[in-house]
């Protein structure tokens, strides 16, 4: 337990220490402005608010599970829409199963959408989802056995660049299509909806959407605690190797697809897990959640932030997400696409670094020059004069 607690507490700078404490605020003051201040005073917090932070929550989780293989191992994936889908999948199966006979047919098994389409008995794939427990496994199980198996063969085959990118991309095109067809038991191109409880609490009560927005938060924290252990470790600097020259640290005798199978498998869980969360808090989960277009935009939201400083894809999450909660609410609707790809592109020409890596790359530059100065026995000058 203290060598555990050790590798955490050594693995947090200041910056990251501010997030963690910032997040955690957040988790407790959000509930308690929707709780326990009166609604017609100026400090409540709606309950949409709520449910749309908790939104955040996932998204800036989703983003971190990128940064991990993008910003420090240089595996752009294109495709990590599929794992939080799967993810949200498996959370929405429980879901339905706990509706029960308060479903429109009144089926104390069958989904209504079975009922609907006149299956006959439960697909085997189904069975264990009443079970809170198991569909947990789930969450983390199916959609890191996908990426271990999509990865054992891309990493063994030396697959790279953007052709892992494209591959990504088509395999999250055809899990769309196959969710999309009724016959394969996910509620076709409706998906999964109308739940009622989860963990039996009321979903639609005000009390449960504050505990999912913390319970995001916390999963925020601990990802985020997970990824800074790892990077900050022997292991890896080996990926930060891997991304910088991966020919080169082959050579030194690292088998750097095992590496790459580990942290493409692991973000695979962490998408996973963001999707579950999103769900019970959006009320659905259906093909769309599959689009390339979402991987995409995932991407971007690193990109924005900041690749390879954790912190940075989070904030880029939420920053870009509230932008699109902004413009896509009024008369600019219809060119938020177009926003949203002139923003790619102006932080990719003049923020290469993105947000967050900007930032750090003007302070270490000007602590250079203050050491510099000092060395040198020069005062370096304010910015007055």
């Amino acid at each position: 337990m203290k060598t555990g607690s050790h590798i955490l507490i050594r693995s947090l700078d200041r910056g990251a220490t501010i997030f963690l404490i910032v997040v955690a605020a957040i988790a407790i003051v959000v509930p308690i402005l929707n709780l326990a201040v009166p609604e017609l005073s100026v400090f409540h917090l709606p309950t949409y608010l709520v449910a749309l932070f908790g939104k955040y929550a996932c998204y800036a989780l989703l983003a971190l599970s990128i940064d991990l293989i993008w910003g420090y191992c240089g595996i752009l994936s294109l495709g990590h829409g599929a794992f939080f889908a799967l993810g949200g999948y498996a959370m929405g199966m429980y879901l339905m199963r706990q509706i029960g006979t308060r479903g429109v047919y009144a089926d104390p098994i069958l989904p209504d959408f079975m009922v609907f389409l006149n299956w006959k008995e439960l697909p085997v794939y189904w069975y264990g989802f009443q079970f809170f427990p198991y569909a947990a496994l789930m969450i983390f199980l199916v959609p890191g056995v996908l990426a271990f198996v999509f990865g054992w063969f891309a990493f063994r085959s030396r697959v790279t660049g953007v052709y892992l990118s494209i591959i990504t991309q088509a395999l999250t095109y055809a899990l769309k299509l196959s969710f999309f067809r009724n016959n394969f038991g996910f509620g076709g191109n409706n998906g999964l909806t109308d739940f009622k409880d989860v963990l039996g609490f009321n979903v639609q009560a005000e009390a449960t959407r504050n505990a999912l927005f913390s319970i995001s938060c916390i999963a925020l924290i601990l990802a985020f605690l997970l990824c800074r252990a790892i990077i900050t470790s022997k292991f890896g600097k080996v990926l930060i190797a891997i991304r910088d020259a991966e020919s080169r640290t082959r050579f030194l005798g690292y088998r750097v697809e095992s590496y790459k199978l580990f942290v493409f498998t692991l973000s695979a869980c962490m998408a996973g897990v963001a999707g579950a969360l999103y769900v019970p808090q959006v009320g659905i989960i259906n093909p769309s959640e599959f689009e390339p277009g979402n991987s995409i935009e995932a991407v971007i939201w690193v990109a924005v932030g900041g690749r390879g400083t954790l912190i940075g894809a989070a904030l880029g999450a939420v920053v870009v997400n509230y932008a699109k909660t902004y413009f896509t609410s009024g008369i600019l609707a219809p060119y938020w696409l177009f926003l949203l790809g002139s923003l790619f592109i102006a932080v990719t020409l003049l923020l290469p670094r993105g947000i967050v890596g900007t930032l750090r790359h003007w302070t270490a530059l000007r602590r250079d020059r203050a050491s510099a100065a000092a060395e040198d026995g020069v005062r370096e000058p304010l910015p007055a004069e």
